[in-house]
C-alpha cells in the first residue's frame, strides 16, 4: 500500500489542532497526492478538490464538523472533508456502485449535513440550520461554503439578501475561483475581480503584520491600522455587494496560506452576526495537468495520473452529435441562437460558441434565467436552443410553465443527460424529466434513439414545429439499434407472427428491449417491441391505438420515475396485461449505468427474467 507521510496519522479533524502550521502544509501536499492517484482510478471531481484543499483542512481544524454544520455547496469539492473525517479508507469506492459518494450524504456520516449535488443552495440551507439553533437554544457554528459559479445562481442572492439582514450568526465563505466549470461570466465575476487583490500586495500585508507582532505594542498598533485602513476603505472604494445585504466582509484572503485562512476563520467565528469571508484559490492546484486545464479535470473518468492525460473514452456521444448538428443548422440559418448554462463543454457547444459567438450565451449556473430569457428570444423572431442537463431543467419548470407554454413560444430544449446518468447518483439522475414535461399542455418530447433520430427530430423541432418542444436523450452514445425510425409517433421495430408478450419503450431503451426480446427467443418465447418517438398531448391516443395490435400482454420498459410516465397511460388503454418496469418511484443510488439498469431492473437480462418468471397471460392491467 502507497504512504501518504503525515496524511498516514490522520484518523480524525481531531488529529489536525495539534500540528504546527508547517505540519498542516505537509498535510495538504499529501492530500493532494491522495486526491490525484484515488481519482485517476475511480475518476471523479478532481480540479475542485485540489483548489480546496487549504480550506477544508483550515474548516476541519477551526470547527468540529460532528457538531458544527459545514455546508459545501454543490458537494462535489467535499473530498478532503470526506478524507479528514473518517473515509479515507473507502476512497477506492468512490462513485462506485455501494461505495462513497461523490457528493455530500448524511448517511455516510454525522459530518456531513445534507444532501448536495445542485448549486447555489447552500446559503439558503445554512441560514435554515442556523435559525433552528437560534428557535432550540443551541450551539453550535454554520458554514456555507459557495464558489463564485454558484454565486451566479439567483437562489443565492434570494439567501444573502436574507441571511444579510436576519442577525443569525452565520458564516459564508466565497471560495474564489473565477471559474464555475466553465470560466464564469457576468457582472459578478467582474466585480470579484475588483474585490480581488494582487498576491503581492497579499504578502506584502502579511509581511507586515508579522512583524508588528514582533515587537512591543506591535498588536495594538496592528489594529489601530486596520481600523484606519477600514475606514479609509468605506471613504475611498465602494462599498462591496455582500456589505450591502448586512454582512461583515472579511478578505479577499489568499486561500492556499493556511495560517491566514486558519486566523481568518477563527476571527469570523468570534462574531456573533453574518460574515462572509472571501477566499482566493486556483482550481486544480497542485498538479499541473489540472492547473493548465481545469474545465477539462473538473470531472474525469479514470486516468493515468504519471502521463498527465484523462483516459479519452474515444467514442461518439449524443453531446457532440447535437453541437454538430446545431451547427450545420447554424450555419444556413442566422434565427438559430444556442444558450446554455455554465455547461458549454458538457452540452456540446463549445463548437458553436467560437463559431457563432454573437448567436452563443452562456447563462452562467442559472437555468430559469436561460430559460425565461429564450422566451424573450423566441417572441422576438428568433430560434433559441436552451440545452441543459435534464437534472438541471428541474429548476426551470416555472419559467417552462408561466414565460414559454402559456405563450405557445417555440423554444427547443435540448435536454442532455436524460434517464440514468450513473455515478453522480440521485441528485443527477434525469429520471423526472417525462414526468414534469408532459405535464405541461402544448408541449411535445421528442425521444431519438440514435445519432440518426436526434438530427431528424432537431429538425423537426427547428423548422416544422411552431411551439414549445423537448428532446431528451442520454449520457454517452448510441446502441446497436441505429435506424431512423423518427417519422412517425409509433414504431414497430420487431415484429412477431403471434407475439406473446410486447414490449413498449422509447429513446435509448429501446436497445434494452430489443436485447430482451433475442434472449426471450432463444428460450422459445415469441416478443415483439414498440417504440414510441414522441410523447405530447395525443400519446393517449396514440397508445389507444397501437394496443389493439399488441399482445394480450405488455410490458413498457422506461429509464424514469413510474408516476407521470408512459406505462401509467398505456395500463388505460390496453384491455389485457400491462407491467411497468421502470426506475420506481424512488431516487437512485450511484453506480456505473449498466449496475442501475440491472438494479431498476430494466436491463436485457432482468427484463427477459422477469417475463420467463411471469408467463401467464391476460390477467388484466396492473402496475
Amino acid at each position: 500500500m502507497k504512504r501518504y507521510g503525515i496524511l498516514d496519522n490522520i484518523a480524525s479533524p481531531a488529529d489536525l489542532r495539534g500540528l504546527s502550521y508547517e505540519a498542516l502544509e505537509s498535510l495538504c501536499a499529501s492530500l493532494r497526492a491522495f486526491l490525484v492517484d484515488s481519482v485517476s482510478r475511480t475518476g471523479g471531481h478532481l480540479a475542485s478538490n485540489l483548489g480546496v484543499v487549504e480550506l477544508a483542512v483550515a474548516l476541519e481544524r477551526e470547527f468540529d464538523s460532528a457538531r458544527d454544520r459545514i455546508i459545501y455547496d454543490v458537494g462535489h469539492q467535499s473530498y478532503v472533508h470526506k478524507i479528514l473525517t473518517g473515509r479515507r479508507d473507502r476512497f477506492d469506492t468512490l462513485r462506485q456502485f455501494g461505495g462513497l459518494s461523490g457528493f455530500m450524504k448524511p448517511s455516510e456520516s454525522v459530518t456531513d449535513p445534507c444532501v448536495t449535488g445542485h448549486a447555489s443552495n447552500s446559503v439558503s440551507v445554512a441560514l435554515g440550520m442556523a435559525h433552528a439553533r437560534t428557535l432550540k437554544n443551541q450551539k453550535y457554528h454554520v458554514v456555507a461554503v459557495i464558489g463564485d459559479g454558484a454565486m451566479t445562481g439567483g437562489m443565492a442572492y434570494e439567501a444573502l439578501n436574507n441571511a444579510g439582514t436576519s442577525g443569525e450568526p452565520l458564516l459564508v465563505i466565497l471560495n474564489d475561483n473565477n471559474m464555475s466549470i466553465a470560466k464564469n461570466v457576468g457582472g459578478l465575476s467582474r466585480h470579484l475581480s475588483r474585490l480581488r487583490v494582487s498576491s503581492g500586495y497579499l504578502d506584502a500585508k502579511t509581511r507586515v503584520k508579522e512583524r508588528l507582532a514582533r515587537i512591543p505594542g506591535g498588536g495594538a498598533l496592528t489594529r489601530h491600522i486596520s481600523r484606519i485602513k477600514a475606514r479609509m476603505k468605506r471613504v475611498l472604494l465602494p462599498t462591496t455587494l455582500f456589505e450591502q445585504m448586512g454582512f461583515t466582509y472579511l478578505g479577499p484572503v489568499d486561500g492556499h496560506n493556511l495560517k491566514s485562512v486558519c486566523e481568518l476563520l477563527a476571527q469570523a467565528k468570534k462574531m456573533k452576526k453574518p460574515v462572509l469571508l472571501h477566499v482566493m484559490t486556483q482550481k486544480g492546484r497542485g498538479y499541473t495537468p489540472s492547473e493548465q486545464q481545469p474545465e477539462q479535470y473538473h470531472g474525469v473518468s479514470p486516468f493515468d495520473a504519471a502521463a498527465g492525460v484523462p483516459a479519452a473514452s474515444g467514442k461518439a456521444d449524443f453531446s457532440a452529435c447535437f453541437g454538430e448538428t446545431l451547427c450545420t443548422f447554424a450555419e444556413k440559418d442566422a434565427r438559430i441562437c444556442a444558450i446554455t448554462a455554465a455547461m458549454p463543454s458538457g452540452t456540446g457547444l463549445n463548437d458553436f460558441a467560437t463559431r457563432f459567438a454573437d448567436r452563443f450565451f452562456d447563462v452562467g449556473i442559472a437555468e430559469e434565467h436561460a430559460v425565461a430569457m429564450a422566451a424573450g428570444l423566441a417572441a422576438q423572431g428568433t430560434v433559441p436552443v436552451v440545452a441543459l442537463y435534464s437534472t438541471f431543467l428541474q429548476r426551470a419548470y416555472d419559467q417552462l410553465v408561466h414565460d414559454v407554454a402559456i405563450s405557445h413560444l417555440h423554444v427547443v430544449l435540448c435536454v442532455d443527460r436524460a434517464g440514468i446518468v450513473g455515478a453522480d447518483g440521485a441528485t443527477h439522475n434525469g429520471v423526472l424529466d417525462v414526468s414534469f414535461l408532459r405535464s405541461i399542455p402544448g408541449l411535445r418530447v421528442f425521444c431519438p434513439s440514435n445519432f440518426a433520430e436526434l438530427r431528424s427530430m432537431m429538425s423537426r423541432a427547428i423548422y416544422r414545429e411552431d411551439g414549445p418542444v423537448a428532446i431528451r436523450y442520454p449520457r454517452g452514445g448510441e446502441g446497436a439499434f441505429q435506424d431512423d425510425t423518427s417519422a412517425a409517433p409509433i414504431v414497430h421495430v420487431r415484429a412477431c407472427a403471434q407475439p406473446e408478450v410486447s414490449l413498449l419503450t422509447y429513446g435509448i431503451m429501446v436497445n434494452e428491449a430489443l436485447a430482451a426480446a433475442a434472449l426471450l427467443a432463444e428460450h422459445g418465447i415469441e416478443a415483439e417491441v414498440w417504440k414510441l418517438n414522441e410523447i405530447d398531448e395525443t400519446t393517449e391516443q396514440t397508445l389507444a391505438q397501437t394496443a389493439a395490435q399488441m399482445a394480450d400482454w405488455c410490458v413498457v420498459v422506461e429509464d424514469v420515475v413510474r408516476t407521470g410516465g408512459v406505462g401509467q397511460t398505456m395500463s388505460a388503454q390496453h384491455n389485457g396485461r400491462v407491467d411497468l418496469l421502470n426506475t420506481g418511484d424512488r431516487f437512485l443510488p450511484h453506480g456505473s449505468v449498466p449496475e442501475i439498469y440491472r438494479c431498476c431492473g430494466i436491463d436485457a437480462q432482468s427484463i427477459a427474467d422477469f417475463i420467463m418468471q411471469n408467463p401467464t397471460m391476460g390477467e388484466g392491467a396492473r402496475g
